[in-house]
């Protein structure tokens, strides 16, 4: 009890000291994160660090047939994965009813609100009616003329009905924080239902009075959700609550510039994850998605985004989701992790693909993308060898600098995981060399290497260029070499994969490379 006290008195202290901005981040636990919700989030809680405010979360989980706690549980851990860390909340709107019922009902006693009986075909046929004559499909009022005591007999035999809003017929303009001023004639939209029942509001009737609860001065969202402005600011207006600043933020388009959806590519924040782009990176890229500081700057830490951003700088076209940047990023933010770290971070994709087990005593191994190591007890699936962490490290080390996602490491190591390669013979052939050829030049890498008594990647450069310089095309020895210690038609360079693979199994694969021709 002492605690929530304190609690409450620290969020109170806050909104007093911290200029009275206050925004929210509200989504519908309907399903997994969308990208273009954390970006609305992400521009939520810079808004609120640049104005020193408070950034609330709020889960709107009034759609108890689709809301899903596995689904507002992945909403927490991507903010929390993100970096995007609210002030208060979660609030649930689920646990919100009595004060939603309480509004409900001031309105339909001020007469700003009404019972509708209308069934769903009666809604349906009235709506053709309007479309076939050229009108804008909308509720013609007719409940809201039936009497007080009409209502009560209707009501007393129990028949459905859902709760309607009066829309006063005028305009309603407001000042969009992105687009300006922006006017809409409420003569296009009909009175609109705002709850089922008085114990189960609906999403414009709900946010109004959470909006003013929660004293939010600042609501940021998604330009989709605009036409649904002027009814809430109606009904702030109906219930005697101030207006909050509004801003719709662009709509992100995919690259044939529609609305970004599933055909696309990834749309939920965990399949972007799981793929391997890092935490870093999507801030980073969803900042620009709408917003631009207006220099030629790229990366930006999300220190440096609080310092820059300003609505002022959001755009108003649509952003296009550019997954080459996206990919140019993460490559940045890859090769500047240390290798401890990256090494880590590409462990659970290694455990996946089955190159490594985690030894079953040990309990502490990565159990999600994107969570942290701390111990290291690996073994090597293959061979059944204790994996060390120089090996791992210079094995992610060969391709820090051309991975561009994290899950790309599998199809690109697994050979040095492996005690036997599966490959195509004539993958060794260089050009027009015979067999014969390539079987003597394997031959003639074995000597050399046989007689590198300090192992590194210098020395083994050295004695094969050495070798290689005499011929009139190096490849001839350095190309069957590299398949032969990779598999693979492109690869790290055969330098250093000799070095991380060492003198043994180095010399094992070039054997292994013969019997294969």
């Amino acid at each position: 009890m002492i605690e929530a006290i304190a609690k409450t008195l620290e969020q109170t202290f806050s909104f007093v000291t911290n200029g009275g901005v206050r925004v929210r981040f509200a989504p519908s636990p309907t399903g997994f994160f969308h990208i273009g919700s954390a970006r609305t989030a992400l521009f939520n809680y810079l808004f609120a660090q640049k104005n020193k405010g408070a950034f609330i979360l709020r889960i709107e989980d009034t759609d108890t047939e689709r809301s899903k706690p596995e689904f507002e549980e992945d909403i927490i851990e991507s903010l929390k994965w993100l970096g995007i860390k609210y002030d208060e909340g979660p609030h649930r709107q689920s646990e919100r009813k009595n004060v939603y019922r309480k509004y409900i009902e001031k309105l339909l006693k001020e007469g700003r609100a009404y019972y509708c009986f209308c069934t769903e075909e009666d809604l349906e046929a009235k709506k053709q009616e309007q479309m076939s004559r050229g009108e804008a499909p909308m509720y013609d009022g007719k409940c809201s003329k039936l009497s007080e005591k009409e209502v009560e007999s209707i009501v007393e035999k129990g028949e459905r009905s859902i709760i309607r809003f009066k829309i006063s017929n005028k305009k309603v303009s407001f000042n969009d924080m992105v687009r300006g001023k922006i006017e809409f004639d409420t003569n296009l939209i009909g009175d609109v239902t705002i709850a089922k029942n008085l114990d189960t509001p609906l999403y414009n009737l709900a946010v109004v009075v959470d909006d003013y609860e929660m004293k939010i001065t600042h609501v940021i969202r998604g330009e989709d959700l605009m036409p649904n402005t002027p009814k809430q600011i109606l009904i702030q207006e109906a219930l005697g609550f101030s207006r909050v600043e509004y801003a719709h933020l662009p709509l992100i388009l995919g690259s044939d510039r529609s609305k970004l959806s599933k055909r696309h590519g990834s749309t939920s924040l965990r399949e972007y994850k799981e793929l391997g782009y890092l935490p870093e990176t999507l801030i980073n890229f969803l900042a620009f998605l709408g917003w631009n500081p207006g220099t030629e700057k790229e990366i930006f830490s999300f220190n440096a985004l609080i310092k820059e951003f300003s609505m002022d700088k959001v755009q108003k076209s649509g952003a296009v989701f550019n997954i080459d940047r996206l990919d140019y990023i993460n490559g940045f933010y890859i090769r500047h992790k240390s290798l401890d770290k990256l090494s880590e971070l590409c462990i659970p994709y290694l455990i996946q693909s089955e190159l490594i087990t985690p030894i079953l005593k040990s309990e502490k191994v990565p159990a999600t993308f994107g969570g942290e190591s701390i111990s290291f007890d690996y073994i090597i699936s293959d061979t059944e060898e204790k994996l060390d962490r120089d090996y791992l490290n210079k094995v992610i080390g060969a391709y820090q600098e051309r991975l561009k996602k994290l899950s790309e490491i599998n199809e690109l190591v697994d050979y040095f995981f492996k005690e036997k390669l599966e490959y195509d013979g004539g993958l060794l052939v260089w050009k027009d060399m015979t067999k014969e050829e390539v079987s003597l030049s394997i031959d003639k890498a074995i000597k050399i290497l046989s007689k590198i008594n300090d192992w590194n990647k210098k020395n083994i450069e050295k004695a094969l260029l050495d070798e290689a310089n005499k011929i009139k095309d190096r490849g001839e020895l350095l190309w069957p070499l590299r398949v032969a210690l990779s598999g693979k038609k492109s690869s790290a360079g055969p330098f250093e994969i000799a070095d991380i693979l060492g003198k043994q199994k180095t010399i094992n694969r070039l054997k292994q490379a013969k019997i294969k021709l």
